[in-house]
């Protein structure tokens, strides 16, 4: 890459500003909340009559009754040719009607609206992408190949395996969520995500006339919430919530049975196969009860390994052929990039730059949301790493 070229596919980018805002109109008009698949055919036929535009192949992938995917590449390829993995998500936290509530609005370098900066907006800057590369005549080193999603903020359920699959043949994934904080820092670690479920047997009796003929279930689920608990090591990034209990029938009846739902966050792989050892281990100290817990680490970590920090730095030397001066952080939440990291070189926070990601105030900054649509063009056309090869080799 050399300047030259950057200079040019950042002149074209900005010179893109109102498709970049009657795309991203037409997205977020097309309400797409995750747990409501029926509603998502608009959202998805604005993105993938974007990409036909554009000379693309787009298909549709996923359940017939359920959750609806993505799949886009060039229409015209070489069949065996690498390949690297575009991903996104085009479902959204909000439910139908948000759009009424907060309208899609420009005000001078400010979009707001919602899902505008998580993610649709990285969504546009992919086909401002793919369009700048067409019009300028750049063609990739590297196949691109997109991957976008209807359940992402519901943990992918329907879509992993997918995800999984395209990744393990990439030569990278560089995945559209949005960049962090003002200055648009990268992602390149994630924490890896848990969800488990502790149920606990008891045995009823009447609390008055036989307190001692049951085996309270709310009594070993506080136990069960203590040892949660003290596997809490903050300091080494390993985070254990017990969010939501239940149980019991009546205040006069010995509690039967008790649940608590656990939300467990672990900054390595390692991590999380002690902590869904120590977890699916629990023990019972009551007399007469019976632990079932279900779950797992659905999200492993996203690490700083070998083949992602050259991918990262690869982007860093790029952004500053743009004039960009980029950071790089490492973030609670998961995405799809967890998945990814899993088997090829991975890069997240690669889409909009703005702020509140399921928040009321979601909003994208133009200027800045433009410059990162360049620095994807540059990823798209530049050759894999040397660490990448020689990880994969490996």
């Amino acid at each position: 890459m050399t300047d030259r070229v950057a200079n040019r596919v950042l002149d074209h980018i900005r010179g893109q500003q109102s498709l970049l805002i009657s795309l991203l109109r037409d997205l977020v008009v097309a309400e797409s909340p995750s747990a409501e698949p029926a509603v998502h055919e608009r959202a998805r036929h604005v993105f993938m009559s974007a990409l036909i535009e554009l000379g693309w192949h787009a298909v549709e992938a996923g359940p017939v009754d359920g959750p609806r995917h993505v799949y886009a590449r060039p229409a015209a390829r070489e069949r065996r040719a690498p390949i690297q993995l575009v991903i996104g998500h085009y479902d959204t936290v909000w439910p139908v009607g948000t759009v009424a509530d907060r309208p899609f609005t420009v005000d001078d370098n400010i979009i707001r609206g919602p899902g505008v900066f998580d993610m649709k907006g990285g969504l546009v800057q992919l086909v401002l992408a793919i369009k700048t590369m067409q019009d300028l005549g750049l063609r990739p080193d590297v196949l691109p190949v997109v991957f976008v999603n209807a359940d992402e903020e519901i943990g992918s359920r329907t879509s992993t395996r997918y995800i999984r699959a395209l990744a393990q043949t990439a030569s990278r994934a560089l995945v559209l969520e949005p960049a962090l904080g003002d200055d648009g820092a990268l992602k390149t670690e994630r924490k890896g995500i848990g969800r488990f479920t502790v149920t606990v047997h008891g045995k009823a009796a009447h609390a008055g006339l036989d307190p001692t003929g049951g085996a309270s279930a709310i009594l070993e689920l506080s136990h069960v919430i203590q040892k949660l608990f003290a596997m809490n090591d903050p300091d080494s990034g390993v985070t254990i919530n017990v969010g939501t209990i239940d149980g019991g029938v009546q205040p006069n009846v010995i509690a039967p049975h008790s649940t608590a739902v656990v939300d467990v966050r672990v900054p390595t792989v390692a991590e999380g196969d002690r902590i869904e050892k120590l977890i699916h281990g629990l023990q019972p100290e009551t007399p007469g009860v019976r632990l079932r817990v279900e779950g797992a680490i659905g999200r492993p970590s996203m690490e700083p390994t070998p083949r992602n920090e050259a991918l990262w730095e690869q982007a860093r030397s790029l952004a500053a052929e743009l004039g960009l001066d980029i950071g790089r952080a490492k973030v609670g939440g998961g995405s799809d990039g967890n998945t990814t990291s899993q088997y090829t070189a991975t890069l997240d926070g690669l889409g909009a730059v703005g702020h509140g990601a399921h928040a009321p105030h979601e909003f994208l900054y133009i200027d800045k949301t433009l410059e990162r649509a360049a620095l994807l063009t540059l990823l798209l056309l530049a050759a894999p790493t040397d660490g990448v090869a020689l990880e994969a080799a490996g």
